[in-house]
């Protein structure tokens, strides 16, 4: 609406006839409803509330950040649906103390949990009776979570820069004990074998649990240590292949049979192929010690507009539904034997390479492990929106598979 329109109309209306009268207010009516359309289209929320504290008009935004209606809530109070300020101090603000005035940020939990920040601005009025007050309200939940995600960041990052001191640490110890092992064990080799007695046993188990400590450290600085990644174009059959072959012996003495079903050809990808290799080495390992009686695991490669999938599907005991949320915490295992960083470094691993992780598993059936990964060229894919039907133009034709099936070789 133009500056100053309504004073001249209402200066004029004395001198207007009716038609004229009519026009403007027809005029009147369109500028309303543009203003209207205008409120209800923006993403902040916007609250008017006259000098009671009584709500008098809600945008659509309003009414979704805050959870009211424009039927239900017009004449309510404010505080009933923001009770964390107390309005009737800021209504009794005169005009010249509303510079002061600051945004408040507020928690709610209804109809959604966000977190909203917003600020008051007073409504000019020619009288004491109109006085009252404009809310402009904003959805920061999104800045409010990316700050606690930046914060949590620096926080891991600190622990892990603690940990990788204390694991080095404790790297220097264990390497002077693996030192005087070797010595005692040579000094007891001059022994005669009657005054050996079980000396013998006692070295063997210090070294073994050397060993053992030592190998724990590895994986753990492994895990926490980001190693810098050394991407090349590369095909993840191949991948698959090799540490297929690696496995060999384990996946006969336990009778698994293994099938790998991908698309001829499969797309390749940007990535660390150690890296990677070592993920897949820990899924399917994990997943053969989930098969103590036999199975049979399906490794099964698709690819999308953006990432190449590989999932792991054993038929295995599956994870029980209070240990899902744990498989990912460093030390957790449900295995007698096993450091419990298997998963933490395959998790670390994708995430380096921006892929996604996933897990499903129903206890008694099995567990698929999905990771995806980007690919190195992202095809463009152009949709008719005028067509529906699978096969006609717009659609990607299926992907033809081949299928290998038995037991690994």
């Amino acid at each position: 609406m133009q500056s100053g329109f309504l004073e001249k109309l209402i200066e004029r209306l004395d001198k207007l006839d009716p038609k004229s009268l009519q026009a403007q207010f027809l005029r009147l009516m369109q500028e309303r409803g543009l203003l209207e359309t205008i409120f209800q289209s923006i993403q902040e929320g916007v609250v008017v509330v006259d000098a009671d504290g009584r709500l008098t008009y809600t945008n659509k935004a309003a009414e979704t950040l805050i959870g009211l209606s424009v039927a239900s809530s017009r004449g309510k109070p404010i505080m009933r649906y923001i009770r964390e300020i107390d309005w009737d101090r800021i209504l009794r603000l005169e005009p010249n103390e509303w510079s002061r005035m600051i945004s408040h940020e507020i928690e709610v939990t209804y109809p959604q949990h966000r977190f909203i920040n917003f600020y008051v601005v007073p409504l000019a009025a020619g009288s004491e009776t109109q006085r009252g007050a404009v809310i402009i309200l904003r959805d920061v939940t999104r800045d409010r979570q990316n700050e606690m995600s930046t914060i949590e960041t620096e926080r891991i990052n600190a622990i892990k820069l603690l940990a990788a001191g204390v694991a080095h640490e404790i790297g220097n110890p264990l390497n002077a004990l693996t030192i005087h092992l070797q010595l005692m064990g040579r000094e007891m080799d001059r022994l005669e074998e009657s005054q050996r007695g079980e000396l013998p046993e006692l070295l063997g188990i210090a070294r073994n649990e050397v060993a053992r400590l030592d190998m724990i450290i590895t994986q753990f600085l492994r895990a926490i240590r980001p190693a810098k990644l050394k991407p090349v174009l590369t095909r993840l059959e191949s991948l698959i292949e090799e540490t297929l072959s690696l496995l060999r012996q384990e996946v006969q003495d336990r009778a698994i049979a293994v099938e790998l079903v991908c698309p001829a050809p499969v797309p390749r990808i940007r990535v660390d192929r150690d890296q990677i290799k070592q993920c897949f080495f820990n899924i399917i390992r994990n997943a053969m010690q989930a098969m103590q009686n036999g199975g049979r695991l399906e490794i099964r490669v698709s690819a999308s507009d953006h990432y190449v999938a590989i999932a792991f599907h054993d038929t295995g005991k599956g994870i029980e539904p209070e240990e899902m949320g744990r498989i990912f915490d460093p030390y957790f295992t449900t295995k007698q034997e096993g450091s419990g960083l298997g998963l933490m470094i395959v998790q670390r691993i994708i995430q380096d390479h921006g892929g996604i992780l996933e897990v499903a598993s129903k206890p008694g059936e099995g567990t698929r492990f999905t990771l995806s990964l980007p690919l190195a060229e992202r095809r463009i894919r152009l949709l008719n929106a005028s067509m529906g039907a699978a096969g006609e133009p717009g659609f990607d034709a299926p992907v033809p598979e081949k299928t290998v099936e038995g037991e690994a070789p």
